[in-house]
């Protein structure tokens, strides 16, 4: 038996081809169906202009869209983010040593200025 609220629903989806049905209103369907006897599903199937092979397709997409491990495995890395990854591990790299050779001047021209040159000192 189709609820008050699918009906509507159900309504809409019967105004437009399955094939422009969007993903909710196929999912919307294939729950629906898995509700029904078999009485009731050829009946729901005549009343939406669907075949029971779609109805079977759709199921099996939903299934395989639930079980796709990109949600809730680790992703693949593309090659190219490997190389980016590399590179901006090697500018941080090269941007610490740069700093610290920065640094190491700054100190440098600090301790001339305090102490003065060795060769003044010597000649």
């Amino acid at each position: 038996m189709v609820s008050k609220m699918n009906k509507s629903n159900n309504e809409k989806s019967a105004s437009k081809s399955p094939r422009q049905w969007t993903a909710r209103e196929k999912l919307e369907a294939v729950l629906e169906a898995s509700r029904l006897t078999d009485e009731e599903l050829g009946r729901f199937l005549r009343e939406q202009g669907l075949h029971s092979a779609q109805l079977e397709e759709w199921r099996q997409a939903a299934e395989v869209a639930l079980d796709s491990p990109k949600k809730h495995g680790k992703r693949k890395v593309s090659p190219e983010k490997k190389v980016i990854k590399g590179l901006e591990k090697d500018l941080r790299r090269m941007e610490k040593a740069l700093a610290e050779a920065a640094a190491l001047l700054v100190l440098q021209k600090k301790a001339q200025a305090i102490w003065g040159d060795e060769d003044d000192v010597t000649r």
